[in-house]
């Protein structure tokens, strides 16, 4: 799996420079650790974050009234989440993105600019920067059709065993996926890939 991890993160221009990069871990590693993760960063904050119950919110962030923001999290500056978002099982936001009313992100990190403006369901998943899901646009964390089954990832031509049950997407940034797509368990989305309406992207084994 270790060979593999350098290509998994170039797939994202600015992974390997984040905190996220310097981890090590796999992109499955990260997202089910992301409570874990993410709580630790929030004691690592400047005072331009207000940090309460365990939600760190940056001073130009926006968080309507009637979104429910779990700890824990981290909600960068300029980022918005609007009334009838939920965030929960550990949620990232780095700086100008959007979670749009009806969103739900769990256990997600979203780089710059990311949005699920509408009615989307993100889960397990790393978004890089600029990536953008088109209402109702879904990227599913576990496979009803094998629920005892770890998730494979494919990567070109091999097959990589996450051993978790629960994973959604590695997107590459600018990224677009398109109103009603469904992305499912285990998928690696390149960079500038655009996903048509209504599509569907499965690549696990």
């Amino acid at each position: 799996m270790a060979d593999d991890l350098p290509d998994l993160r170039d797939l994202i221009a600015r992974y390997p420079a984040s905190w996220l990069g310097a981890l090590g871990l796999a992109p499955w590693e990260i997202t089910a650790r992301a409570a874990a993760l993410i709580a630790e960063r929030i004691g690592g904050l400047d005072g331009t974050y207000r940090v309460g119950d365990g939600v760190a919110i940056h001073a130009q962030a926006i968080v309507e009234p009637g979104a429910t923001v779990k700890p824990p999290a981290i909600i960068g500056p300029a980022c918005f989440v609007a009334t009838g978002a939920y965030l929960r099982g550990g949620c990232w936001l780095e700086a100008d993105c959007i979670v749009g009313p009806g969103a739900e992100l769990k256990s997600a990190f979203l780089f710059a600019g990311a949005a699920a403006a509408h009615f989307n369901f993100v889960g397990d998943s790393i978004l890089g920067a600029s990536v953008n899901l088109e209402a109702g646009a879904i990227i599913a964390n576990h496979r009803n059709e094998a629920p005892d089954r770890p998730i494979l990832l494919r990567l070109g031509d091999r097959l990589i065993e996450t051993g978790t049950r629960k994973f959604g997407a590695l997107v590459g940034d600018e990224a677009r996926i398109g109103a009603n797509a469904v992305i499912a368990p285990g998928a690696v989305i390149d960079r500038r890939t655009i996903v048509p309406r209504l599509g569907l992207i499965d690549q696990g084994g």
